[in-house]
């Protein structure tokens, strides 16, 4: 089955994962900016791995017939630094007319602090002005459902931004819910540990639907599956569910998000 991972960190992995995800039907990856295992310094960071996103990894990804698209931003894990993280926004309309940048992401809270709520809101911001697309993390474990709440309210005093163009990734049982009833793409992460397993992303999605739901593997440096997506999809035949409900979560949907891109562009 063709599949989208609409939230992977292709720059951690080694080029033998996108082998192993295109023999297994994906047909595109998105990446979006995040954390690089350490705070990086300077703006000229952020610049040299834009590059990367924007003109690297894009050939990589072609080698295995994988459309590899990207999103801009400085994580919350580096928020904290607002001097550092204005001027990366300052520098981030450099790149979002790339033809792979689908907008910006992925913003939000790590710790809930001040700090990064002032930050997140400075890219709302600048994705308003722009009528950018926006994918959002949100905090893991024990601050997920008081940062969820803080999020859905940023996004509702920013009046601009429409619900239907905003993705809120990482969502679990206790979130999912606050999500959805908001109006906004629900995202599901796969991923050991700190966020949720295949077969408890099939529950979520035979409790919530099919609507407005995405799921990834969000692979990066730490422990993480790549092939999640593809693990989802044998859970869910597994369980008796038809193709085409499958089909929905895991290619219908992700397409029809991103198609709201006006940079987006599909031929497969």
């Amino acid at each position: 089955m063709n599949y989208i991972d609409p939230h992977i960190h292709m720059i951690s992995r080694l080029t033998d994962d996108y082998e192993r995800m295109a023999h297994a039907g994906c047909k595109a990856v998105s990446e979006p900016a995040f954390w690089a295992g350490f705070d990086r310094g300077s703006a000229d960071g952020f610049r040299d791995y834009f590059r990367q996103l924007t003109e690297v990894e894009p050939k990589r990804a072609a080698q295995y017939a994988i459309k590899h698209y990207c999103w801009l931003c400085i994580n919350a894990k580096e928020a904290e630094n607002v001097s550092l993280s204005r001027d990366v926004i300052a520098m981030i309309p450099e790149f979002l007319d790339r033809p792979n940048v689908l907008g910006i992401g992925e913003i939000g809270l790590n710790k809930n602090t001040p700090n990064e709520a002032t930050i997140f809101c400075e890219h709302l911001e600048l994705a308003a002005s722009r009528d950018e697309l926006i994918l959002i993390h949100t905090p893991h474990l024990e601050d997920k459902y008081k940062g969820t709440r803080m999020i859905l309210d940023m996004l509702k005093n920013e009046s601009r931004i429409k619900p239907e163009r905003v993705i809120v990734d990482h969502a679990e049982e206790h979130t999912i819910g606050l999500i959805r009833d908001a109006g906004y793409w629900c995202g599901m992460t796969m991923y050991p540990i700190t966020k949720c397993t295949p077969q408890r992303a099939a529950d979520m999605i035979e409790k919530h639907g099919t609507e407005r739901i995405c799921v990834n593997s969000a692979g990066d440096w730490g422990p993480s599956q790549p092939m999640a997506v593809p693990q989802l999809i044998l859970e869910l035949r597994l369980r008796g569910h038809d193709e085409a409900t499958i089909s929905r979560v895991v290619y219908d949907n992700p397409l029809t998000f991103f198609k709201q891109c006006k940079r987006f562009k599909w031929d497969t």
